[in-house]
């Protein structure tokens, strides 16, 4: 039985990957046409498409997105979105809740992935954590993204969380441009994309809800940099704490 349902997976597995590519070359010609509207416009423009993109997707391979808020969200102010991150099948969610201008902060390595990485980089800030400058540049651009009144989005770990915990400690820069820019944080919980797609492999991948739970947004006005140690607790214990409602972990 477990052979055979094994067998099924991969087959469901392969199909999936195949649907995923067709649609990436469909959509690619306008992602580069989005080009040419700027920065701005061409950008919340590329994220529309992708999110038409992730949406079909997750039709034809029988994946069901739900939003969940505990608290009301205004999706005409601007945020630093903040989430956890266990599997590459944190990304279709975060772009199917683009419901405002928004711009993700993406590592690097991911623009090798051939055609894939085209799109990548015009969609997302690219980042190498083991480059100062590229660091700096990323800060720079996500700081002008709030400028023009687009929020970004963060994954504070930084990469997988592979351990038995809900979260892995969090990187300051998140917090720090929050401070910096006076803009709120509004900690994301992704619930359930480590069971849709561990990060073992891409042949992981299963059918079922994959959850996305808006929690109370954490003003961070009148704040200073000093504070960003009390501010990184504060959102790491929301987001803990809404992470085991949501999931089952091991006792510690």
């Amino acid at each position: 039985m477990k052979l055979l349902f094994r067998t099924l997976q991969l087959l469901y597995c392969l199909y999936a990957l195949l649907a995923f590519i067709l649609l990436m070359f469909l959509v690619l010609p306008l992602v580069l046409l989005s080009l040419l509207l700027g920065t701005i416009k061409g950008g919340n423009l590329i994220y529309q498409l992708c999110k038409g993109w992730a949406t079909v997707w997750y039709f034809m391979v029988g994946i069901r997105h739900q939003e969940i808020y505990e608290t009301p969200h205004d999706r005409s102010r601007q945020y630093i979105f903040v989430a956890n991150h266990i599997s590459y099948m944190d990304i279709p969610p975060v772009v199917l809740i683009a419901h405002q201008p928004v711009r993700i902060l993406g590592k690097y390595e991911m623009v090798k992935i051939p055609v894939f990485g085209w799109i990548y980089r015009a969609a997302v800030i690219l980042v190498d954590r083991r480059n100062s400058d590229t660091r700096a540049r990323s800060v720079r651009a996500l700081k002008a993204a709030l400028r023009n009144h687009i929020s970004i989005f963060i994954f504070p770990e930084g990469t997988f969380n592979e351990t038995a915990k809900p979260l892995k400690d969090f990187y300051d820069g998140a917090f720090r441009i929050a401070i910096e820019t006076e803009t709120p944080i509004k900690p994301i919980i992704l619930a359930d994309t480590i069971d849709r797609l561990h990060y073992r492999g891409l042949f992981e991948l299963t059918p079922g809800i994959n959850r996305v739970i808006y929690l109370e947004e954490v003003p961070v006005k009148g704040l200073t940099l000093k504070d960003i140690q009390p501010l990184k607790e504060r959102v790491y214990t929301q987001m803990e704490s809404a992470l085991q409602r949501y999931r089952t972990y091991p006792s510690a």
